[in-house]
């Protein structure tokens, strides 16, 4: 029987397999397809929580390399500047998705994952014990829990019976790279259905948005359909053929009602599908994947009982919540209407007030997200910034920390700390730092003596003078210490 099994190996499934495994847990990705390669150019970039997450585990830089850096974001036709975020990594990176997989499946090569390809789950079903995974050929395969991570058509959700939830689609999309007759030339085009495009990609393979005439069916698409659609709105479909791969997308927004029914997990697409718009699937997935990877390794390893996962629902079920929101609004002002166009250019007078687009710059970043772990501190339950600090070893970066995904307790003077039980699992830094403490909208606050920082590099205590709360924090989320697998 393995700890885990994750279905699907898109950049969810991928960075969750990476987290198991720093956890130290034996995890099997399942996968449909037969070839990294089809994943193709769907998603189109990473915004700066996301690039953080991979700074944590010590990658970012392979990302960054790959793609290209852009410091703007925009709601409706206003641009947003990035560039004064409290972050390292002040932009959004332009990357198609299938780079994104190919990097971290580099990753989890390197840390050793079982990816199983070619292999359809047809089934799930749990009991007291464990998961029994059906497949559409061989034997099941047997897990202690399962993550669904197997997009917005789930076969993992809908076996568990969760329901989704939220507003139909009122419109739908295709999308597709294809060759074309002729020399590729960029097309753009806004009118009253949505928006339309091609736009080259080299070597004579165009990628191709169209927006449908009429509300089109939960099936995969035919290059006769893209065709027409082309036709509709160009008038001609531009002699397309040799399609690499061909999608419908919608705007139906809907969210699953629980991210766990018990010993069944949701991450991903499988827990919310939303437009694309923005550019915020790709992200949250992840960052779903980072919340969830060190709660399930822990409770494999026994430190934590069953019960720190549903804090995974509580923390991302309304993150997710509201990043839905975003693109809901946002996808609005993605074709052409006269009373969505006023209101578009009034809220663009009213976001280029000064500072008055950082909200909505921190939501579409990612930065803004604050989980819930009490009252206290401003920096409670939000991202623990990645300060420059000076420890016994020389200078550092609190991401650094992080690479391993294990907790760190930070000290910046004050009364002495000591974990205790957690000396042997919770990582104990003293360091300086001198600089001031910049949080997203909420500006300066107040320097903290300590913080303890979670794998995922949010903040669950912070010391103000004293240790007050931090046995209790360090029971809350790390459970008893026990011998972990691998340390």
């Amino acid at each position: 029987m393995h700890d885990a099994v994750i279905v699907g190996c898109g950049p969810t499934g991928l960075m969750l397999a990476g987290e198991l495994r720093l956890a130290g847990v034996d995890a099997v990705v399942l996968e449909r397809r037969p070839s990294p390669e089809l994943a193709g150019s769907r998603g189109g970039g990473i915004h700066s929580r996301t690039i953080e997450l991979l700074d944590q585990r010590g990658i970012a830089e392979r990302f960054l390399a790959a793609g290209k850096t852009v410091q703007t974001a925009s709601f409706g036709n206003t641009q947003l500047d990035l560039g004064g975020l409290p972050t390292r990594h002040p932009y959004t990176l332009a990357l198609f998705q299938n780079h994104i997989e190919r990097l971290l499946l580099e990753w989890v090569e390197e840390l050793g994952v079982e990816i199983r390809r070619g292999v359809e789950v047809t089934g799930v079903s749990a009991d007291d014990d464990g998961v029994e995974v059906q497949l559409a050929a061989g034997g099941p395969v047997r897990a202690r829990y399962v993550v669904g991570a197997d997009g917005g058509r789930s076969m993992v959700r809908r076996a568990a019976g969760i329901p989704m939830v939220g507003p139909d689609a009122t419109r739908s999309s295709l999308i597709a790279e294809v060759e074309v007759a002729g020399e590729p030339v960029q097309q753009g085009k806004v009118d009253g259905r949505g928006i339309h495009g091609l736009y080259p990609m080299g070597g004579g393979v165009v990628r191709v948005v169209v927006t449908e005439g009429s509300l089109g069916p939960a099936t995969e698409p035919t290059l006769a359909e893209l065709r027409q659609a082309l036709t509709d709105v160009f008038g001609t479909d531009f002699g397309v053929h040799s399609p690499t791969w061909l999608s419908r997308f919608t705007d139906a927004t809907r969210q699953s009602e629980s991210y766990r029914k018990g010993r069944v997990l949701l991450a991903g697409d499988a827990a919310h599908v939303h437009s694309p718009t923005g550019g915020l699937g790709i992200g949250l997935g992840l960052q779903d994947a980072v919340n969830l990877g060190w709660k399930l390794g822990q409770v494999l390893q026994g430190i934590s009982g069953a019960g720190l996962l549903d804090t995974y629902h509580a923390e991302r079920h309304p993150a997710g919540e509201r990043a839905l929101k975003y693109t809901m609004a946002q996808s609005l002002f993605q074709k052409s209407d006269p009373r969505q166009e006023a209101l578009r250019d009034l809220l663009g007078e009213v976001l280029r007030v000064d500072g008055a687009g950082a909200p909505i710059a921190a939501l579409i970043t990612g930065l803004d997200v604050a989980y819930d772990v009490g009252p206290g501190h401003p920096l409670l339950g939000r991202r623990m910034p990645d300060l420059d600090i000076t420890t016994g070893a020389g200078p550092a970066r609190v991401y650094g920390l992080l690479h391993r995904g294990r907790p760190v307790l930070l000290e910046f003077g004050g009364p002495g700390l000591e974990p205790g039980a957690w000396a042997g699992y919770v990582q104990h830094v003293r360091a300086t730092y001198d600089g001031a403490w910049q949080l997203p909208v909420l500006g300066a606050v107040a320097a903290p003596t300590a913080v303890l920082v979670r794998p995922d590099g949010y903040v669950a205590w912070v010391g103000e003078g004293s240790a007050d709360g931090l046995a209790e924090a360090l029971g809350t989320w790390f459970g008893k210490f026990g011998p972990v697998k691998g340390s």
